[in-house]
């Protein structure tokens, strides 16, 4: 149960902060920049469902967003032997499996790309690479963190496979991929000679 009644607490002055379990950790720590990214991504995410965007995938993304909280849940309470007194929560393996699927579901009506996406396109497409972006950034954040620590293996695995289907439902929003800005090799190299050249 969550009860918020203050939004201040002034705990945190002194620049360290509470983790789940009780300890007190600078706010500089690898763990908190760990879970402090998986809440940027679920903002980031939010902003992309402002946009239009297919009524199944706003379903799916409000999903996710749930879920992330569960991460930041999950890596805010570190792993451990001692009775919390409550089952901490943790990301589990099926959480995984249904982005599998929902991966599998949307790419099965894309074609198969023959160059790399730039990113853009709808307003919901750009929001969603942006969100890819992060996506990866917070799982390099959270390997970090398991470099040093003990973590569940199941937190970096969902965010692997949450940047994949960020990717994916990118070219879904950019109207099944049709709309894809693709890049090409080499294009501009050249150009500025040339319009030298030119004058």
């Amino acid at each position: 149960m969550v009860y918020l009644n203050r939004i201040y607490t002034k705990s945190g002055d002194a620049g360290e902060t509470g983790l789940g379990d009780g300890t007190r950790v600078p706010k500089t720590h690898v763990r908190i920049s760990a879970y402090g990214g998986v809440d940027e991504l679920n903002s980031v995410i939010g902003v992309a469902l402002t946009t239009e965007m297919p009524d199944d995938l706003r379903r799916q993304l409000t999903l996710i967003q749930n879920d992330l909280f569960d991460l930041g849940a999950d890596l805010c309470v570190p792993e451990t032997d001692k009775d919390l007194g409550y089952e901490p929560l943790r990301i589990s393996a099926q959480q995984v499996t249904t982005l599998e699927h929902w991966i599998d579901a949307h790419n099965d009506k894309l074609k198969p790309l023959t160059s790399f996406i730039l990113p853009g396109g709808t307003p919901a497409a750009a929001h969603l690479h942006v969100a890819r972006t992060v996506c990866r950034r917070v799982e390099i954040a959270v390997q970090r963190l398991a470099e040093s620590e003990l973590i569940n293996p199941q937190a970096t695995i969902y965010l692997n496979r949450l940047s994949d289907l960020l990717f994916v439902v990118a070219q879904v929003c950019n109207n099944h991929g049709a709309d894809n800005i693709m890049w090409i090799p080499g294009k501009n190299r050249g150009v500025e000679e040339r319009a030298s050249e030119a004058k």
